[in-house]
């Protein structure tokens, strides 16, 4: 889930036929369409102001708080209505992750090269959001005369980075969806990162196969310079600290979509009794042109800290309801054990500025889980990973 540290929030207000709207979704816009279309207000009459509020990435609970405002302030005209979730609204009731189901063969030729890549994946939408559909509201699903649920409005991201970025001389790859049974949508980095951790899960286990360490496999199967600079470059900075016992390093490299920023993480992690811990994590961006590069490597480090999060900790428990309600029952990984993390970047002032925001999650939560492998033998499939799995 996206669990926002602070629930989502808004402010609305409907005074002389004019509905004002303070909220800190993604979109003002395409809210005021949905909302258009809930109230059967003319846009014109919506007016929405986006203000500083708790972190929105993807699609979380925001929309739908402007949503559920908007239809208090219009039963009380003249007086703003402040609207807030509790905890447990918020963890309850905003949209999810899609769950994803991935499948991955090859074959080795006699040099321990790749030659047939086969892969697929199963997964639920992985937006949902507005849009201008009021169905995507979840209070436009509880009125008198309910919207039904909606449906995609971005059918692309369960195959984001499902095609591998390596050269490999046969591909199949085939993009399965089903309907899942919780509210799901944008979640940061869509479908890539449960594809590339799939991908350099696997990439990992067939350089162990072919007898190769794992950058050398990799460039065995790159051609892209800017791609085999970013995975250069981390070996050069990513030395780990011990090599000792239930101590391991694992690598993991991604061109985000295929098309922009490339990213190469590396990670150490130590083992106690089937608890991970991570040491340290290194990333190297290629993001084209720099612009700012403070706001870069903060991304970057948020990333990699966020993506040990969901790595290890984060899952959502329900059965007939949703069961993580609070921090005790969604764990989340807390600062104590916050690794150290180390970027590095790669300036390139002569190409476009591809934007630097998702482009670690994929590789970072892959690296982790081949760390892990190294550390103690055993190949981790399904996120997260508890101590129960590798006890």
């Amino acid at each position: 889930m996206h669990g926002a540290t602070g629930p989502s929030c808004a402010v609305a207000l409907y005074d002389k036929d004019q509905l004002h709207i303070w909220t800190h979704s993604q979109g003002v816009y395409p809210l005021r369409e949905s909302l258009k279309d809930m109230l059967q207000l003319p846009a014109e009459r919506i007016h929405i102001k986006g203000v500083p509020g708790a972190g929105c990435f993807g699609h979380n609970g925001a929309d739908d708080v402007a949503a559920e405002a908007a239809l208090l302030a219009m039963q009380v005209p003249g007086k703003h209505i402040r609207l807030q979730w509790s905890r447990q609204e918020e963890h309850g009731w905003e949209p999810y992750g899609s769950a994803m189901l991935m499948d991955a063969a090859a074959i080795l030729d006699a040099r321990g090269r790749i030659s047939h890549w086969q892969y697929a994946l199963w997964s639920d939408t992985h937006s949902t959001r507005p849009g201008g559909k009021a169905a995507n509201l979840l209070p436009a699903r509880y009125l008198q005369k309910p919207f039904a649920s909606g449906g995609s409005t971005y059918s692309g991201g369960a195959s984001r980075n499902s095609e591998p970025y390596y050269n490999f001389p046969n591909l199949d790859i085939k993009a399965h969806t089903f309907r899942g049974p919780l509210r799901v949508s944008a979640l940061r980095s869509l479908g890539a990162f449960a594809n590339i951790f799939a991908i350099e899960s696997f990439m990992e286990e067939l350089a162990v196969a072919a007898g190769k360490d794992a950058y050398t496999f990799r460039l065995m199967h790159l051609e892209d310079e800017r791609a085999i600079a970013v995975l250069q470059k981390l070996q050069s900075i990513a030395v780990a600290k011990e090599h000792g016992k239930d101590h391991g390093m694992g690598i993991a490299f991604a061109r985000y979509k295929n098309t922009a920023a490339y990213a190469a993480v590396a990670a150490q992690v130590q083992v106690t009794r089937g608890q991970v811990t991570v040491q340290k994590m290194w990333a190297v961006i290629d993001a084209g042109e720099i612009i700012n590069p403070d706001g870069i490597k903060n991304q970057t480090e948020g990333g990699m800290v966020q993506a040990a999060s969901w790595t290890l900790r984060e899952q959502v428990q329900y059965d007939t309801q949703i069961r993580s309600l609070d921090w005790f029952s969604y764990p989340v990984l807390p600062i104590s054990e916050a690794p150290e993390v180390e970027v590095a970047l790669i300036n390139r002032p002569t190409e476009e500025p591809l934007g630097a925001g998702e482009a670690v999650q994929g590789p970072a939560g892959a690296a982790i889980a081949n760390a892990v492998y190294h550390a103690t033998g055993k190949r981790v499939r399904a996120l997260p990973i508890l101590p129960e799995k590798l006890l």
